[in-house]
């Protein structure tokens, strides 16, 4: 994805980011705020431009995958079906020009490129229980927390929410680093637990079959502590060193791997104290960020006008564009999900008014259904009655929109990166004002990890040295 490059922004520059991106979101916001399952009761197509609807109406799945959501590549150009209004133009534009680029530095990755269900470059024991997405993103943030290690003195890596544990498994048994693992779940803990002696007992055996290969050093277990970390205070047990170390030596990093909501908040928090020398964290789930609390963090944007994030622009903020272009592309029936949500939700209120968006259990195999099969087992999983009569002409209207519907939601999807924009330069200028050095890279392949800008930040500039980094090893 193109954007803009969050490496080496300027104060001045980042502040500048900020305020055109609040503008932007302020301007598009009946977009962001709309919710696609209103797409009829609401009446959401008809709040568009009409040179917009004209624009868009008609337009296949694989031509909004190209026309709206994608990019010219170096030579390439996008052939329009008809001319675009210069406002609708310009929204792609800005869309892309104004967000973080999620594009790594490399195309595919290596890894899979003999197998896409294992990663060449982690053994077999450290892939085991592993699906490939994880895979890469152990791999990919282990190695850079490895390396933020070596550069900042760290004598210990801290894992705050580990789950199963398969980062703090890789960086300690894998990466030879000292790792503490904390944890709220005490059964996500004893699975940890149990994985660890099992991986150890299959590197044991792999050491026995092949002799000649000497592991460097020791190894060392994560050390596993159940514990959960509060978003407003600091966490005692998170700052306390293993006993291996004095804790006058204690030099922590700080990592989390797609750390939930105020979780990767609390991880800026407690980088202020003096034990902690780096930090390494990917945040998710923006929508479950505290309101006040967990977004604005800095001064700056917090004195912007129009900063205010609501949860459904946070929520839209963790869909993955890459992916829904993809499947734009292949314009499988799947797509026509919204449509029918959407359809079921006339249904709904015209039964009940004042049931507005109830969740509906998931039904299996929607793009075999008819729309009004879909309806009825809607209806049956929110408690109303199946056997309603149905207006099978309305139904069927609403069905023959179904392109207007992905149209809507491609519209919000191109704006979505750049709420998560927003979120991350507030968690870079807070850092910043705080006399801190704090960047993002993209770390994952957004194919795979949508979530994939991790945020790097010292208590001493790197230099060039930052530059290691960013390197994907041969």
């Amino acid at each position: 994805m193109p954007g803009v490059s969050a490496r080496g922004l300027s104060l001045e520059q980042r502040r500048q980011l900020a305020v055109n991106l609040t503008r932007v979101l302020a301007r598009y916001r009946s977009i962001l705020d709309a919710y696609i399952i209103e797409f009829f009761t609401d009446n959401l197509w008809g709040t568009l431009p009409g040179s917009w609807q004209e624009a868009l109406d008609g337009l296949n799945p694989p031509q909004l995958a190209t026309q709206l959501l994608g990019m010219p590549g170096e030579g390439e150009v996008v052939r329009y079906r008809s001319v675009w209004p210069l406002t609708l133009l310009a929204l792609k534009s800005t869309a892309y020009a104004l967000a973080f680029t999620r594009t790594p530095g490399f195309q595919t990755p290596s890894e899979f490129l003999e197998n896409p269900s294992q990663s060449s470059r982690l053994t077999a024991p450290f892939r085991k229980h592993v699906r490939p997405k994880k895979q890469h993103e152990i791999r990919r943030l282990g190695e850079l927390v490895k390396k933020l290690s070596d550069l900042t003195g760290c004598t210990q890596v801290v894992d705050i929410g580990s789950g199963q544990g398969h980062l703090s498994r890789f960086m300690s048994l894998g990466l030879g680093l000292m790792v503490k693992s904390i944890e709220g779940d005490q059964r996500l803990v004893e699975r940890a637990q149990r994985l660890d002696q099992e991986l150890l007992q299959a590197l044991e055996k792999e050491e026995k079959r092949h002799p000649q290969v000497v592991h460097a050093g020791p190894r060392h277990s994560p050390h596993h502590v159940v514990r959960w970390v509060e978003p407003t205070a600091l966490c005692e047990e998170l700052l306390l060193p293993l006993e291996t170390l004095p804790r006058s030596g204690a030099r922590l990093l700080l990592t989390g791997l797609h750390a939930c909501g105020d979780l990767s908040v609390t991880l800026l928090r407690h980088f202020s104290r003096p034990e902690v020398v780096a930090l390494a964290s990917v945040g998710c789930c923006y929508m479950k960020l505290s309101d006040p609390g967990g977004y604005p963090l800095s001064q700056w944007v917090a004195g912007l006008p129009s900063c205010e994030l609501p949860y459904r622009l946070r929520e839209g903020a963790c869909h993955a564009l890459e992916e829904y272009a993809e499947r734009l592309q292949k314009a499988g029936p799947a797509l026509r999900t919204h449509c029918y949500r959407a359809a079921l939700e006339t249904v709904i209120r015209g039964a009940r008014p004042e049931l507005r968006r109830p969740g509906v259990q998931g039904i299996p195999r929607v793009h075999e259904l008819k729309i009004e099969e879909y309806v009825q087992r809607g209806l049956q999983r929110v408690g109303l009655d199946p056997q309603l009569p149905l207006n099978l002409a309305a139904l069927r209207a609403h069905q023959a929109q179904e392109n207007r519907v992905v149209a809507f939601f491609s519209l919000a999807l191109l704006l979505a990166p750049l709420v998560e924009t927003l979120i991350l330069l507030d968690r870079l200028l807070y850092l910043q004002e705080q006399g801190f050095h704090a960047e993002l890279l993209p770390i994952f392949s957004p194919e795979l990890s949508p979530r994939n800008l991790v945020l790097v930040a010292t208590k001493r500039p790197l230099g060039e040295a930052f530059s290691l980094l960013e390197t994907e090893d041969n």
